[in-house]
């Protein structure tokens, strides 16, 4: 039974609390869509969202305005983001 427990708790970790700057991206990058022009994050790898942003950041990867909100962030700040934002469903 303390493994069921266990295991149902995970889940609600993933989804626990956002780090600051985190619950702004599902402004855009929200649930899929059919026809969303804009991917969504949510349970991406947080190395892949972490390496965008730095791209982002250095207008290594063309932008309209993420590599202005990129640069809005620090490299802990965007890894406790990518890491929230991987574990979400």
């Amino acid at each position: 039974m303390a493994v069921t427990m266990m295991a149902e708790a995970v889940p609600a970790a993933a989804q626990g609390v956002a780090p600051p700057g985190a619950t702004a991206c599902s402004g855009c990058h929200g649930p899929v869509a059919p026809g969303a022009a804009i991917a969504p994050l949510h349970g991406r790898p947080s190395e892949e969202i972490v390496a965008a942003m730095q791209d982002f950041r250095t207008g290594q990867r063309p932008a309209t305005v993420m590599d202005r909100i990129a640069k809005g962030f620090t490299d802990e700040e965007t890894r406790a983001i990518a890491s929230w934002l991987s574990q979400q469903p």
